[in-house]
C-alpha cells in the first residue's frame, strides 16, 4: 500500500482511491459491508457488458486486510473541473451531459435492482413520520415502471472527458433499473445540494426538452428522491431535503 498512497485522486465517505500505475484502487475501510462491494463490483460488470463507456473492472482483492476494486485508469479531466475552468461554456457542457444520461437511458441491463425497490426501501428507513412514508410510498408506486438504466449518482464529477474529447462514466455504485424521470430529478437535486441552483434549473430545462418529458413529471418525482437522499442522514443537508419531501402533503 505505501507505494499506492501518495497517489491519492478522491477521499470519500469509508473509501480512498487511488491511481496506481495505470489502474485506480479503490479501498474501502475495514467496516464497509462486504455484500455491498461485492454488489458494487458486479453492478460495474453489469454495466460494462452495455457497451457504454466505462472503465474496465479488473479485480476485486484484498490488501492489507481490507477489500479492494481496481479498474483502469482513464486519463482525462471530471466535467465538473471543466464546468469550474471556462464558465463560458457552462451551457456546451450542459448539452454533452445530458446527451450522455440519455445515452445512459438507452441501454438496459434486466439484473439490475430495480429502483422502486430501493426507493421503497429508503423511505421506510426514513425519519419521516407514517403518514408522509404512506404518501410517498403511494406516489412511488403510481409511478410508471421502465427499465431504463438510471445511474443513481449522474452528476458531472462523475464524468472524465479525455484528452481526445471522448467520455467515461465513474461511479456505479448506486445503478438500478427503472424511471429515467428519478434518475434526472436527482440529479437536480444533487445540484441544488451543492448550491448551484442556477445550473440546476438549467440542466432540468435542458433534460425536459431533449427527452420530450413534461417539467411537472420530474418535479413528481423530487420528494421521493429527497426522503431517499435523507437516508444518509447528513445533518447539513436534512432542512432542504424536508422542505422538498414536505410538498406531498400540499398538493
Amino acid at each position: 500500500m505505501s507505494e499506492i498512497k501518495h497517489e491519492i485522486l478522491a477521499q470519500r465517505s469509508k473509501k480512498v482511491i487511488y491511481k496506481d500505475g495505470d489502474t485506480v484502487l479503490k479501498v474501502f475501510d475495514s467496516d464497509y459491508s462486504k455484500a455491498d462491494i461485492l454488489n458494487e463490483a458486479l453492478n460495474q460488470a453489469r454495466i460494462e457488458e452495455t457497451g457504454l463507456n466505462v472503465p474496465k473492472l479488473l479485480e476485486v482483492s484484498i490488501i492489507d486486510g481490507k477489500w479492494a476494486i481496481r479498474t483502469e485508469y482513464v486519463p482525462g479531466k471530471t466535467l465538473a473541473k471543466l464546468m469550474e475552468e471556462n464558465p463560458d461554456k457552462i451551457d456546451e457542457y450542459l448539452d454533452l451531459f445530458v446527451r450522455i444520461q440519455k445515452e445512459i437511458f438507452s441501454k438496459q441491463a434486466p439484473l439490475l435492482n430495480k429502483i422502486k425497490d430501493k426507493f421503497n426501501r429508503k423511505i421506510s428507513a426514513s425519519r419521516f413520520d407514517a403518514t408522509t412514508r404512506y404518501e410517498l410510498h403511494t406516489r412511488l408506486d403510481s409511478m410508471k415502471d421502465h427499465k431504463k438504466i438510471c445511474h443513481g449518482d449522474f452528476t458531472p464529477s462523475n464524468i472524465i472527458i479525455t484528452p481526445g474529447g471522448g467520455y467515461f462514466i465513474l461511479d456505479w455504485s448506486h445503478v438500478t433499473q427503472g424511471n429515467a424521470a428519478a434518475d434526472a430529478a436527482r440529479t437536480y437535486m444533487l445540484f441544488c445540494l451543492k448550491g448551484m441552483d442556477e445550473i440546476a434549473e438549467k440542466y432540468l430545462a435542458l433534460f425536459c426538452k431533449m427527452t420530450d418529458t413534461a417539467k411537472q413529471y420530474v418535479q413528481r418525482w423530487m420528494p421521493i428522491v429527497a426522503c431517499t437522499q435523507s437516508v444518509k442522514g447528513k445533518e447539513s443537508e436534512q432542512e432542504f431535503l424536508e422542505r422538498w419531501v414536505n410538498v406531498v402533503e400540499y398538493e
